[in-house]
């Protein structure tokens, strides 16, 4: 069995320690300048394309169309349909290899932009394509101008790159590569993966074959930088994906010595693409980027619209039984439950199995192998309630995922919205149930006009909670040391920091309300006798989800 970093590819572990590299065993170079192969491969093709875990177009997909688009000054005009002439003949062959029919918004902006040699910062909600969004430009400017020559008087074994895609989280660096290796098929482009916690020395083996694109978390990059097997000096594309959560978790050090202080060339590409952008990231943003494009794609920081919200008020002591009681009515598809610490990630999958629910769990404390089996099991359908972190909520297109439950509310509206974007994804339907009560007082404002905006259902608890919440002081930001949003101050990232006028537009939709969840006690076959409460001292000094 041919293994890359203790990972099979045969067994489509999701995610987990990559596949061995498709694109060549040594460090040669084919006629571009680059590390991967022309040539076609019927094994590879059919692993890469004919799989069933990928998530097609929902019916709501051709409402893209109508989602608000606002930009800068200086963007190109956008590109309504794939085509030679723009992406070039093999990536288009790929793109019908993988049913892609048409340009998502962010994507209609990014590839014009990016063919036409400008910076961007992308702000579009979750589940919009924004992954294609930066590697279609990368992967097409590559094609058509080939590689640099790497400097004159090389040293040691570094590997010289051309693009480099910076993600917060292994699970996203892992499903952005494998994103990229199915772009660039057959286009002589190397995709590379490298991050924490997997054998660094695999990872060398990998990188002296030769990587044309490298992603990579910072921290695992900036060791292989210091080991002197990497090197920056001709990278022509810089990307940040997740951008404001990578600068927030606090890897802006590391971040700033890879793009400031290891040769880096100025003269590059820089992408930032999420689907939140507050002001002080947009600040920050700005020392990476020379006159970049602003793309806001939609209501920035908003949910889908084709995710139904609803907000129940439960006292913490009755989350269990309410959660038990609700999924045994839950419809068929994947369900992800998130909580607020590791060790509340653990007691709710402990109980939820001695109950005879079929859950897994992931969070920083388990190890590389533990989740990415979970994720497995999750994907594949063989465990189809998993209890996360936050570790799962950014960047990660999990297909099929259709509920999403906040057992614990997060501290931030950030972050709720990245949560629910784990489902009602590429179109399809989905459903987010958040469970609040007096702890969460502090986002009540926030989510309250999250909820307008998408026309949900307004819980009457929610306004009473607002109300009181503005009396005690909590009412213009967000909890948890969370970038305010409330009152006139809009610091959520919804619009480019550098206009002081005119807010992005939103058109809103009305959406019908979906079928009621049809009573079904035997998908789990779950006993239905008193469960414990849930034990906030599982919860007390751990709210690290990492």
């Amino acid at each position: 069995m041919n293994k890359g970093y203790g990972g099979s590819y045969s067994g489509r572990q999701y995610p987990r320690e990559p596949r061995t590299n498709f694109y060549g065993s040594e460090a040669r170079k084919n006629e571009l300048g680059f590390h991967g192969d022309t040539r076609p491969n019927p094994r590879v093709e059919e692993e890469l394309f004919f799989t069933n875990e990928s998530q097609t177009a929902g019916i709501n997909f051709d409402k893209y169309d109508n989602i608000p688009v606002e930009v800068s000054q200086g963007c190109p005009e956008p590109y309504n349909e794939f085509t030679v002439d723009t992406i070039g003949a093999q990536l288009l062959k790929n793109l019908v290899l993988m049913k892609y029919t048409k340009p998502t918004p962010v994507q209609k902006y990014s590839i014009p932009i990016g063919l036409n040699g400008g910076d961007m910062m992308a702000c579009a909600q979750t589940g919009s394509g924004k992954t294609a969004g930066f590697l279609f430009p990368v992967i097409a400017v590559m094609i058509r101008s080939g590689s640099l020559p790497e400097p004159e008087g090389r040293r040691g074994k570094g590997t010289y790159i051309t693009a480099l895609v910076l993600a917060p989280t292994r699970e996203l660096a892992v499903q952005i590569f494998e994103e990229a290796q199915k772009f660039c098929y057959c286009t002589g482009i190397r995709p590379v993966v490298v991050y924490g916690g997997a054998n660094i020395q695999l990872q060398q083996r990998e990188l002296d074959q030769g990587a044309d694109i490298l992603v990579a978390t910072p921290g695992r990059l900036v060791d292989l930088i210091e080991r002197g097997r990497v090197r920056l000096d001709i990278v022509r594309f810089l990307v940040l994906d997740e951008a404001d959560r990578m600068l927030d978790m606090g890897f802006e050090p590391q971040i700033r010595r890879i793009v400031q202080e290891e040769g880096m060339p100025i003269e590059r590409q820089t992408f930032m693409f999420s689907a939140t952008f507050p002001i002080e990231i947009q600040r920050l943003a700005g020392d990476f980027m020379r006159n970049y494009v602003f793309v806001a794609v939609g209501r920035v920081g908003a949910a889908s619209k084709d995710v139904t919200q609803r907000v129940e008020w439960v006292e913490q002591q009755d989350k269990v039984q309410f959660v038990i009681d609700f999924l045994t009515r839950v419809p068929e598809g994947l369900v992800l439950i998130f909580v607020e610490t590791k060790r509340g990630a653990d007691y709710l999958e402990e109980v939820l199995m001695r109950y005879n629910f079929p859950a897994s769990s992931i969070h920083g404390d388990k190890s590389q192998k533990e989740r990415e089996d979970a994720l497995k099991q999750f994907k594949t359908g063989r465990t189809p309630i998993l209890v996360a972190t936050d570790v799962a909520a950014r960047g990660l297109d999990i297909p099929n995922v259709t509920q999403v439950i906040n057992f614990d509310m997060p501290s931030n509206i950030d972050d709720y919205v990245h949560r629910i974007g784990r489902t009602g994804r590429v179109g399809n339907v989905g459903h987010a149930l958040s469970l609040m009560n007096e702890k969460n007082r502090n986002i009540a404002r926030d989510l309250m006009e999250l909820l307008e905006e998408n026309q949900q259902e307004l819980p009457r608890f929610l306004e009473r909670a607002v109300g009181t919440a503005s009396r005690s002081g909590y009412g213009g930001g967000r909890g948890g040391g969370g970038r305010g949003r409330g009152g006139n101050n809009n610091k959520f990232g919804a619009r480019d920091y550098r206009k002081e006028s005119s807010d992005v537009g939103v058109s809103k939709q009305q959406h019908s309300a979906p079928p009621p969840y049809k009573t079904n006690p035997s998908r789990f076959g779950a006993a239905t006798r008193q469960t414990p409460a849930y034990s906030t001292d599982y919860a007390e000094g751990d709210n690290s989800a990492w």
